[in-house]
């Protein structure tokens, strides 16, 4: 009786990828608490990091300011010269046509990262002064959201490609908001890694403390997919919203096996043209050859670049496709209730997750290229339609991520009812 006792005076917290309930661990130790089903990590136990938290991400939007305000690179060749801010690609590809593109430049590498700092920034200052900031359940569930799209690590990878590809044929010189950047990058991820979320959430609105329940009862738990809040489920079809951060509320995601494969289908249709169209032509006084994304990698080889070639390669082909056909592959077991390695599985789909992102490598080397490489008549950078095709790609695979759920691998293992 003492134990079941102590087990209700805990919250309960249940895995994102498999389910698996748990009531919270006593407070105070320090290390990374994972599920002993699927092995996904449930949160870090330790201090919050609230006020080391707070300083990065106000070192971060000052450093923000300075890698938007000051030169990247600038580019000389046959006595003429272009330099190039983080903002200039987004303006050259909305002027030669690809706006869309052009958008998505934009929103990933300044809106969304700063929008997610401002988001931390308001959600972190009134808890380290010991206040609920107004609205920050609401917030910090926009700045969790924000979180896989926000690519300035992959923005600084597409700056490399893009500086060795210019560095044989021209002289290149770095500016200080490329210091900045990196200096950006380092911030951030620091906050990350400093920022335990369920902290957050705990000092914005405690989880309750609840006994666990038996185990049919479980069918009737909700797990938000913002937070990790748990919640019981009405009976009725009437749409339930998380009492802490207010997202929509399912025991499930909602329709996901026809969603995600409407969006991997579509992300199949779209590859195809991304491969076949060229993404960008450089020309030369005059003369330029289109590059297919396969033709790019084979330049980079030729080069000598192989590390460069092998990081696009990987990122802008490999990837796309492991990621197609590993959720085509999760989609299949999940339809069929295959109880085959559900762990490998869950593992899968969390490794599809986490590197969908890095694709965007070749459309910011693009954005880079276009804004620096503009000299008129001696050499200019003309981005192609397969780009607008690759960056489509990019996207509609992250969603069909996003819209799987992996809990569904596990259910199959549950006995029928």
């Amino acid at each position: 009786m003492g134990d079941r006792n102590a087990a209700a005076a805990k919250p309960l917290v249940a895995c994102q990828e498999c389910g698996l309930l748990y009531a919270a661990p006593l407070r105070g130790l320090r290390g990374r608490v994972r599920c002993r089903r699927c092995g996904a990590e449930l949160y870090r136990l330790g201090g919050d990091g609230i006020h080391l938290a707070l300083g990065l991400t106000l070192a971060a939007l000052v450093l923000l300011v300075v890698a938007n305000v000051f030169p990247l690179m600038t580019f000389r060749y046959e006595g003429r010269e272009q330099g190039n801010v983080l903002i200039s690609g987004v303006f050259e590809l909305a002027h030669q046509g690809l706006w869309p593109v052009g958008a998505l430049v934009f929103l990933l590498t300044i809106a969304v990262p700063a929008a997610k700092l401002l988001g931390s920034l308001w959600v972190l200052l009134p808890l380290y002064r010991g206040r609920v900031p107004v609205d920050g359940a609401r917030v910090f569930r926009l700045v969790e959201t924000l979180h896989p799209w926000a690519m300035t690590e992959v923005y600084l990878l597409g700056l490399l490609v893009a500086y060795a590809k210019l560095a044989d044929i021209a002289d290149v010189a770095l500016g200080p908001a490329l210091f900045a950047f990196i200096a950006l990058i380092v911030a951030m991820v620091a906050a990350e890694m400093t920022l335990e979320p369920r902290a957050v959430w705990e000092r914005l609105q405690p989880s309750p403390a609840v006994a666990p329940p038996p185990a049919e009862a479980g069918d009737r738990l909700g797990r938000c997919q913002r937070c990790g809040l748990l919640s019981r489920l009405a009976s009725g079809a009437e749409a339930q919203r998380c009492p802490r951060c207010h997202a929509a509320l399912h025991r499930r995601k909602p329709a996901s096996i026809s969603r995600t494969w409407a969006l991997v289908l579509t992300g199949a249709i779209l590859y195809v043209p991304a491969n076949l169209y060229p993404i960008m032509t450089v020309i030369s006084f005059g003369r330029g050859e289109p590059d297919t994304i396969l033709s790019g990698v084979v330049r980079l080889f030729e080069a000598g670049m192989w590390p460069l070639a092998l990081l696009v390669f990987f990122a802008s082909i490999t990837v796309p496709v492991l990621k197609l056909a590993g959720l085509s592959f999760l989609l299949l077991s999940v339809q069929r209730r295959w109880r085959w390695r559900p762990r490998q599985r869950t593992l899968l789909y969390r490794v599809i997750d986490a590197v969908g992102r890095w694709s965007m490598i070749d459309i910011f080397m693009i954005s880079i290229l276009v804004a620096l490489v503009k000299l008129g008549s001696i050499a200019t950078v003309e981005p192609g339609i397969g780009a607008s095709a690759f960056a489509a790609v990019v996207v509609v695979t992250m969603f069909a991520a996003t819209a799987f759920d992996p809990r569904l691998i596990w259910d199959a293992m549950e006995p029928p009812r």
